[in-house]
């Protein structure tokens, strides 16, 4: 996405007595795999204005400066009484150290987060008040607080608050997306389901067991407080740390959370993702190695070393498939609780189970060395080429990651499948497999990531607009190329050539591979390749993708296109089986 106004902060009162200030930023924030979308976002704060004052979740140091000038536009900073954290982030530090400067504030957070805040916050004698889940916080007027602890092992801190008086649950990391706007509620919520369906990808899908959790702790005080299940609030608000306020969309989003915890919680193979995170760097890896492999079919119990007890690693280890490590290197060395997750991982898991390894580093990388080792050195074999990465992650690098546990992923799969007594085809998959279609090659490039897929299953859906289907594997690299707004070539192969092509792009890539590699391509003006051997090729915009099954079926219309060889023929792809490609 293209930066077309500078960052700035939206005033809105969303409720009597309260206020949300969301700062935008209309164009990706960091390279982290949840923004990769590129559609901006929106870090959200709200002030709650009772006979005392609260203020929920300021914004990170990207945004100090505009979003204090505009807090103090409307409200004097010096009777702030209350500052409520959903979770700690270091980024936040700046814009908490200028509050403290401005007025004499009391934190409210997590336990977990008060420790945090201290380390943070070092130099300032803080005033805490920690909430565990049944204490309440009083703002007068009817602004009874309650609190509802959320942990999940990205975000250990995790609490959401709910106000009685205006039946808002500000949700933290919960029911959000990265989507930047003027619209503050969720009006017309249907098409944000592809972007929030993204985010809970990201962020929600390694932690479904504890997601789950938070879920039912909400459920649960939305009856005690409403008297009403969760499927039929009246006027219930989820007011989420990124993008639009959840009002209209409410049933649909809780339910949909529901439905892919559960999904997720109900795959047959899991990957125990141990790591520990110093500044967030191995973490953001961490979130991109979960990504590829939930997107693959294989669950993630991701599992921070730091503040998960010995046996329940223990246990994530007797029960996953395969096993992955991730640590940064603090003082030339693995962080304690790392060293500790490598004893029991040495002890418990069976050597059949394949490993793998990625960190972070600033100027040396001696403890993603010193878990490989230790790896290689017991029999464990590593299921992709160890991921070191100095300093922060770029986009190619998150996908490399991305890519990697998909991989992994699929490897486990294939083993299952080996281990399985294979079963003849059915006479109905016979059948499907005589639907023949056009052999094709699908190009896509965002920024410095491109790749590409060998495509059949590809139909035209529209006369007007010019318009096409392409079914899309969810474990395909392309997949995160292909959402909506995303543009991409479709190359038709031509029939007598296409055999090499088809030969190439049907090969096993290395995470990250270049895909282009000994393949003559030209470029489109905004960058996509094109296969000079095609015998025709498409430019093409996505509009809308639906899930079906084990496929992604994208919508796309057509900006334009060229017959390179006139004479030539369109390569067809017959099969024997509706079970393979």
């Amino acid at each position: 996405m293209q930066q077309t106004k500078p960052r700035d902060v939206q005033v809105y009162p969303i409720a009597p007595d309260t206020t949300a200030l969301r700062s935008r930023s209309w164009n990706r924030l960091r390279f982290e795999i949840e923004y990769a979308l590129e559609r901006g976002t929106t870090a959200n704060s709200y002030v709650i204005r009772g006979d005392k004052t609260a203020l929920i979740d300021p914004p990170g140091e990207s945004f100090t400066e505009i979003y204090l000038t505009e807090l103090q536009k409307r409200f004097d900073p010096k009777q702030l009484d209350y500052v409520i954290l959903g979770h700690v982030n270091p980024n936040r530090a700046v814009t908490l150290k200028a509050l403290l400067e401005l007025a004499d504030v009391t934190f409210i957070c997590s336990n977990p987060a008060a420790i945090a805040l201290r380390n943070a916050l070092p130099d300032y004698e803080l005033k805490l008040l920690v909430m565990r889940g049944d204490e309440t916080l009083d703002l007068g007027q009817g602004h009874l607080l309650k609190f509802i602890p959320v942990p999940t092992p990205r975000w250990p801190d995790g609490l959401c608050t709910y106000d009685p008086q205006t039946q808002i649950l500000f949700s933290d990391k919960f029911f959000g997306c990265h989507v930047c706007g003027d619209q503050v509620f969720d009006e017309g919520w249907s098409i944000l389901r592809e972007d929030r369906r993204y985010y809970y990808d990201c962020l929600m899908a390694p932690h479904a067991r504890q997601v789950e959790s938070a879920l039912d702790k909400i459920a649960a005080l939305i009856v005690a407080q409403m008297g009403q299940e969760i499927d039929n609030p009246s006027a219930l608000v989820f007011a989420p740390n990124h993008g639009s306020l959840v009002r209209y969309g409410l049933i649909e989003l809780f339910q949909s959370y529901q439905k892919w915890s559960q999904q997720q919680r109900g795959q047959e193979l899991s990957v125990a993702l141990i790591y520990a995170s110093a500044y967030g760097n191995t973490a953001t890896l961490a979130q991109a190695i979960a990504r590829g492999i939930t997107k693959a079919g294989v669950a993630v119990e991701s599992i921070n070393c730091e503040i998960t007890p010995a046996d329940e690693i223990q246990t994530a280890l007797e029960n996953c498939a395969g096993f992955i490590m991730g640590s940064p290197t603090l003082g030339g060395h693995a962080p304690t609780p790392v060293q500790t997750a490598l004893g029991i991982v040495l002890s418990t898991a069976a050597k059949s189970k394949p490993a793998g390894v990625f960190g972070s580093f600033g100027w040396s990388g001696e403890a993603i060395d010193l878990i490989e080792g230790k790896l290689r050195d017991a029999g464990y074999s590593l299921g992709f080429e160890t991921i070191r990465v100095k300093f922060k992650p770029t986009d190619v690098t998150l996908k490399l990651c991305e890519e990697a546990g998909t991989d992994f992923a699929q490897a486990l799969k294939k083993a299952k499948k080996v281990r399985e007594p294979r079963q003849p085809a059915s006479s109905v998959e016979q059948a499907i497999g005589r639907v023949v279609g056009s052999l094709c090659v699908v190009t896509a490039k965002q920024g410095d990531v491109s790749s590409a897929m060998l495509a059949s299953w590809v139909s035209q859906a529209t006369f007007n607009p010019p318009g096409l289907t392409i079914a899309v594997a969810k474990d395909r690299a392309i997949e995160s190329l292909m959402y909506s707004g995303s543009n991409f070539v479709l190359n038709i192969l031509a029939e007598g050539n296409h055999l090499g092509l088809m030969k190439h792009f049907l090969k096993p890539f290395q995470p990250a591979e270049d895909r282009f590699a000994g393949v003559v391509v030209e470029q489109t003006a905004d960058h996509l390749p094109i296969l000079q051997e095609a015998l025709a090729y498409l430019h093409c915009r996505v509009e809308s993708r639906m899930e079906c099954g084990d496929h992604w079926l994208v919508y796309a219309t057509l900006d334009s296109g060229k017959v390179l060889q006139p004479a030539g023929v369109t390569a067809v792809h017959h099969r024997k089986s509706g079970t393979h490609y």
